[in-house]
């Protein structure tokens, strides 16, 4: 993303305007909502089985979001999120999170795929909680979006089918039956509507949505009403790609106004092995219909009528300085038994998870990647690693490779074969990095792809001859991250720091 500022002037008055360059945060955050409260945005995206979960994203400008909490730490302590007896949330967890904010409330509703029930959360304070939870353990709200309306709340949700079902004005029950509203045709499609947003605006209903037409590419449809119950008309309000991604549309997503009244589109597309990007689209009302880029055709430049303001922190490096895990982080299943940022102060401390393979390893810390090139290195002390018990810092996947130590040799695997390997001699000291290109951008790129690199002194790095061929897979269903991970029988990892460049 680049950015640029302009003067406009509206009514007299003079704004300061962005020109953002999308993806305006080139980073793995699919299946976004986004709300305004006052002159303060909040945004809440899918991290399925990562914990903690839900993560809550603030902005002031729409370009810049800053996550600042998450909704909560652990969705079941279960043998799922324990990775008991083979058990795992890969490619399931918290799914397309509706957020809404009503008379002094913040509203979450979500399904759990690996729990095959929905979850509805609320507070009156997003970022410190705390929030009460209402679970429906007999109703699967699939991509779910509320709306309250005249007193009465609701929900949209469904696969191909919309279906509308009425909740208690409190959130906790169902308490009307669902009726199909929005039926889309199945012919010569190859995703019916999904991810609906489900809004009253004006004289009409309007239900935003993504489908697949199979001759075209993913698309926004809009689909419009009188009444809430329907007759619902339709028109495609965004179609298109950018990047040179042939066959990824743009689509999914919400739309929020600012308090000067303009309208915009926060909807993702699919960017290979980094996940599902965000891109900020202009709406215009156009006979009643919210047209999205430039007259329904997505927009690689887009003016952004708000002074930036913030900060991107979604990822970051970390020095480990604090005494609680930064906000960026989060854990691959349930947080293990035994870490530590203070046994070993400006360290972190993870103890061996027992584990045969990074897979079933529950201890292992992550965080974004970043496009379109990035650079994760870290300083890992292994001299109280058991035998028998790796550690280091993985590209992590279900097509994962990983650069870490075992049994006093430097060693670099994918999956599970071991592609390079060399004794180590020193103080139990040694520097570790990956390289990732998502989107080449010089001579000799190759896009997906990810190096591994050593170091004993943090200079003058061994690249070994192996390249990762990255693949965005939906078993995992989530954007390669760099986790920091120690597996095995027994003893422990510690990390001075970590850093993430753009390079």
């Amino acid at each position: 993303m680049t950015l640029a500022l302009a003067v406009c002037c509206r009514g007299g008055v003079v704004q300061m305007q962005q020109s953002v360059t999308n993806p305006f945060s080139f980073t793995d955050i699919p299946d976004n909502d986004v709300i305004r409260v006052g002159e303060d945005f909040y945004m809440i995206s899918t991290t399925m089985y990562f914990t903690p979960g839900a993560p809550i994203m603030h902005s002031r400008d729409l370009v810049h979001w800053e996550t600042v909490s998450y909704i909560f730490d652990l969705l079941e302590d279960d043998a799922i999120y324990r990775m008991e007896d083979g058990a795992n949330a890969y490619g399931a967890g918290q799914w397309a999170t509706s957020l809404r904010y009503h008379e002094g409330w913040y509203y979450a509703l979500f399904v759990a795929n690996d729990q095959q029930k929905s979850y509805l959360y609320k507070t009156q304070d997003i970022v410190e909680g705390p929030w009460e939870r209402y679970v429906f353990d007999e109703w699967f709200f699939h991509d779910p979006s509320l709306l309250f309306d005249d007193g009465r709340l609701y929900v949209v949700w469904g696969n191909g089918e919309l279906r509308l079902t009425e909740l208690s004005p409190d959130g906790s029950k169902v308490i009307g039956k669902e009726e199909v509203i929005v039926s889309t045709p199945s012919k010569n499609m190859g995703l019916r509507a999904e991810g609906a947003h489900f809004y009253h605006i004006g004289d009409y209903y309007y239900i935003i949505e993504i489908d697949w037409p199979e001759d075209a590419i993913r698309q926004v449809t809009c689909w419009r009403s009188t009444d809430i119950k329907g007759p619902y008309e339709s028109k495609v309000v965004l179609c298109g790609t950018l990047d040179g991604r042939e066959k990824d549309g743009i689509a999914q997503g919400p739309i929020v106004d600012t308090p000067e009244g303009d309208w915009y589109a926060i909807q993702f597309q699919d960017h290979g092995a980094i996940g599902r990007i965000p891109t900020i689209q202009p709406v215009t009302w156009t006979d009643g219909w919210p047209i999205m880029g430039d007259g329904g055709v997505p927009m690689q430049e887009v003016k952004v009528n708000l002074p930036a303001s913030g900060r991107e922190y979604v990822w970051d490096s970390d020095d480990f300085t604090s005494d609680k895990l930064a906000l960026v982080w989060q854990w691959n299943h349930k947080a293990p038994q035994k870490w530590s940022l203070t046994e070993k102060p400006g360290w972190l401390t993870i103890y061996s998870s027992t584990a045969n393979r990074l897979s079933e390893a529950r201890g292992t810390l992550t965080q974004r990647t970043v496009g379109p090139r990035c650079r994760s290195s870290v300083l890992l002390d292994w001299s109280s690693l058991g035998k028998g018990t790796e550690a280091g810092i993985c590209a992590f996947q279900s097509k994962s490779g990983r650069i870490g130590v075992k049994d006093g040799h430097l060693v670099v695997n994918q999956g599970d074969k071991t592609v390079f390997s060399t004794a180590l001699e020193g103080n139990g000291l040694v520097y570790l990095a990956i390289s990732y290109v998502f989107t080449p951008q010089e001579e000799g790129d190759k896009a997906d792809t990810a190096t591994f690199s050593y170091s004993m002194v943090g200079e003058n790095w061994t690249t070994p001859d192996f390249t990762l061929e990255m693949e965005f897979t939906l078993d995992y269903f989530t954007g390669y991250r760099t986790g920091l991970y120690c597996f095995g029988a027994d003893g422990k990892a510690q990390f001075d720091w970590f850093k993430q460049e753009i390079f």
